[in-house]
This record gives structure tokens, C-alpha cells and sequence, in this order.
């Protein structure tokens, strides 16, 4: 679906697709990654796995989903963290609003739906 420098440097979508959730979510775990971004559930637990092996991310388990984010700790998920966002940046919002349309976390009671 979409294709930015991330996917070359890191050699493949799946990696690309990892980066791009965490940037805009924060935290993500692979099952909602893999259905954004249509790329295997495989693929995306063996990136996930590899970016923490690195110090890059870290995870934590809520129930039986691991639940991956930044490390706070790490100079690298840092720098990393800052050229994810200048891939993410170069997007366009239609894009964006494609990839990224699923909602996250509940809308509060009595909250309006907005629609832009």
C-alpha cells in the first residue's frame, strides 16, 4: 500500500510497518499491525522480536498480547524514533487516514463523532 525509505533501509515491509504503527500509536502489538498494514502476522512478530532483541523497543504482556513500545532507555530507539518521523512526516494525511483508521481505544460516553 505505501512504500517509504524505511522499507529499504530496514529490508522489508514488514519492518517499515512496525516503525510507522509504533511512531502513531505509541505502543502496538502485531495482530493490529499485520491487519493495517496487510503484511503477514509472521513477519511482524519476527520484526517486533528483532527491534527488542536490539534495545530498540520494548514489551510488556497485557493478558496474551505482548504489547510492544519505544525504550525509554535507549539512545538508539531515540534516533530511530526521530527518522521514523521524518518518513512518517513525508506522508500525506490520505494516506495516513487509510493506514491508520482503526481506532485504538474507546470513545468516551457521550463523546460526538466528528467527521472531517
Amino acid at each position: 500500500m505505501i512504500s517509504t525509505v524505511l522499507q529499504d533501509l530496514f529490508g522489508g515491509k514488514a519492518a517499515e510497518a512496525v516503525l510507522l504503527s509504533l511512531f502513531h500509536q505509541g505502543e502496538a502489538y502485531g495482530r493490529a499491525v499485520s491487519r493495517d498494514f496487510g503484511v503477514s502476522l509472521d513477519s511482524v512478530q519476527r520484526q517486533l522480536d528483532r527491534f527488542e532483541r536490539s534495545g530498540a523497543l520494548v514489551c510488556k504482556q497485557l493478558g496474551r498480547t505482548l504489547v510492544y513500545s519505544w525504550n525509554p532507555k535507549s539512545r538508539v530507539a531515540a534516533r530511530l524514533r526521530e527518522l521514523v518521523g521524518v518518513a512518517y512526516d513525508g506522508l500525506g494525511p490520505e494516506v495516513k487516514e487509510v493506514v491508520f483508521q482503526a481506532r485504538r481505544q474507546p470513545r468516551a460516553k457521550d463523546k460526538p463523532v466528528i467527521r472531517r
